[in-house]
């Protein structure tokens, strides 16, 4: 098949690219490389000044024709504003034989699951019976459940083919108005690229000293709980002065923070997930020990009955702290949790076997 991957977050499409060629198929991957991040892609949609994007735009568009399956990272699937995507998606619809749409990020759905306090116990958008205040969850309400983004959004789900979602979040958020046309399949991870990077080998002993890592968005920060895992780490480092290390980076491009990530043993990534993201998920490819979202509900929706190797914290300092504390108290435990990570990877997210997945539901939507 000839497949459009449109768009991409964290890596996504561009891995999923690599499963759907290996076995076989003709892929293109269009992306503005997801800002900073800089992520690989065929066709470059970077966001420069708004003429020459729109005219990169248009000119990459007259290829994107005759493509039995197109698939867009969001609604929000061009660096434009959400009024500009109409034509584009349409456009899309009318030369292509089917288009799907990922659920793999902020959206209507996303948004409106978060702040009913109902669907989930904490997300971004709550604790509990709660709403979490802030200026940036203000916007995104503003924007996706009440703007133009919202509109679009409904409007693709309502047209396209089939939605996909990549995290339990995600599925539980679209699942009570589209189950009719909804999945769920577990994000790409390429295990073998993981094992030439040296996956596991810093922890094939138990190691004296911790090293954990935490990478921070600065824009992000808050929204993602990183600043409470951070202050939780530094309380951890200030009791275990001497078996304790922070490795902490800040917006650097995907390539050069793996490389910083591959030198520590512990990743910390965010608390507000049910579910551990591509970002774990590639850590613990490479053997890294994750503390991040892993409720029941996660494993239960992938089948998941036997390996729990993720350390599953609440978006709660103190739940934190006791965990990280254990982390080092239990050092011993590291290298089995590190291999455990690994096996978890294999099982659930090889880049191949969640291409093939993707095939059975696009040929029978």
């Amino acid at each position: 098949m000839r497949i459009l991957l449109l768009g991409d977050y964290s890596n996504v499409h561009t891995t999923l690219a690599e499963g759907l060629r290996a076995l076989g198929h003709t892929v293109t991957v269009a992306s503005d490389g997801d800002g900073w991040k800089n992520y690989p892609r065929d066709i470059d949609l970077r966001r420069t000044s708004l003429l020459s994007t729109c005219w990169r735009i248009v000119r990459a568009f007259a290829s994107f024709r005759n493509y039995d399956i197109v698939q867009l990272i969001n609604p929000i699937f061009l660096p434009l504003k959400a009024e500009r995507h109409w034509p584009f998606y349409r456009y899309l619809r009318r030369f292509n034989k089917k288009v799907f749409l990922g659920a793999f990020g902020m959206d209507h759905y996303w948004v409106k699951a978060g702040i009913d306090c109902k669907t989930f116990r904490y997300s971004d958008f709550n604790l509990g019976a709660s709403l979490r205040h802030s200026q940036e969850n203000d916007v995104f309400i503003r924007d996706w459940l009440h703007g133009e983004k919202g509109r679009l959004n409904r409007h693709i789900a309502h047209t396209c083919d089939g939605i996909i979602a990549g995290l339990y979040e995600y599925h539980a958020s679209y699942a009570s108005e589209w189950a009719n046309k909804l999945t769920y399949i577990p994000f790409p991870i390429r295990s073998d690229k993981a094992e030439a990077d040296g996956a596991g080998q810093q922890l094939q002993t138990v190691p004296n000293r911790v090293r954990f890592f935490i990478g921070i968005q600065r824009d992000r920060n808050a929204y993602k709980g990183t600043d409470i895992l951070l202050r939780a780490l530094q309380r951890v480092q200030a009791r275990y002065p001497d078996h304790c290390d922070i490795v902490q980076v800040e917006n650097v491009p995907f390539a050069e923070y793996r490389q910083l990530m591959l030198s520590s043993h512990v990743l910390l990534d965010q608390i507000y997930s049910y579910t551990p993201a591509m970002n774990a998920l590639e850590a613990m490819a490479r053997g890294l020990v994750v503390v991040s979202g892993a409720e029941p509900e996660h494993y239960t929706l992938q089948g998941e009955h036997t390996l729990r190797p993720i350390v599953n914290v609440l978006p709660n300092e103190d739940d934190i702290f006791a965990k990280l504390c254990h982390l080092v108290e239990h050092r011993h435990d590291l290298p089995r949790l590190s291999a455990e990570s690994r096996a978890y990877i294999t099982r659930h997210h090889d880049h191949c076997r969640v291409a093939e997945a993707y095939l059975r539901f696009w040929e029978s939507h």
